[in-house]
């Protein structure tokens, strides 16, 4: 006998609220535990302004979140893609993907020159970033891990600071 069919509430990705940022918080902190305050990456993410966040959400609930951070890299405005958090049970069913899908769609409307991360070149290729190991963060980072989505300027060389 197999088990019953699940039907699953059809997920909606809209722009965060600031009503949504108790719930944002928390699921990131399930997703990377407190260890992600230690990372690079986080000490970009304290410099800058929040330029656009994305949730998904499954009825009320939030399941996934993602964020853009207004940044300079070379002199050029830019963001910074990150953290990318989904539920655990929501997970492997391209739910990231979607997210990131959503900033890289708002980035290239809002004239910005790039949008900058750290993850897995595997993984980020397909939305066409690129290894930027030229760019600098403040802090140390594994510069295989750096990656940039060319918008209207190509893998710049310098220092990515707040926006």
């Amino acid at each position: 006998m197999s088990a019953p069919a699940v039907a699953l509430t059809p997920l909606r990705i809209s722009p965060e609220t600031p009503f949504d940022r108790a719930a944002i918080e928390g699921l990131v902190l399930r997703a990377f535990g407190p260890g992600r305050f230690a990372k690079t990456a986080e000490r970009l993410r304290e410099q800058s302004t929040l330029a656009a966040g994305f949730v998904a959400r499954d009825g009320d609930r939030i399941v996934g979140s993602v964020r853009l951070w207004a940044i300079t890299v070379a002199g050029h405005a830019a963001v910074f893609l990150g953290p990318i958090a989904v539920e655990a049970d929501r997970r492997g069913g391209g739910l990231g993907a979607d997210l990131v899908q959503a900033c890289v769609d708002h980035a290239r409307s809002s004239g910005v020159a790039g949008v900058l991360l750290v993850g897995d070149l595997p993984y980020f290729a397909r939305f066409g970033f690129e290894p930027a190991p030229s760019v600098t963060l403040p802090g140390p980072v594994d510069r295989r891990r750096v990656m940039w989505l060319p918008l209207t300027e190509p893998v710049p060389t310098g220092a990515a600071k707040r926006g």
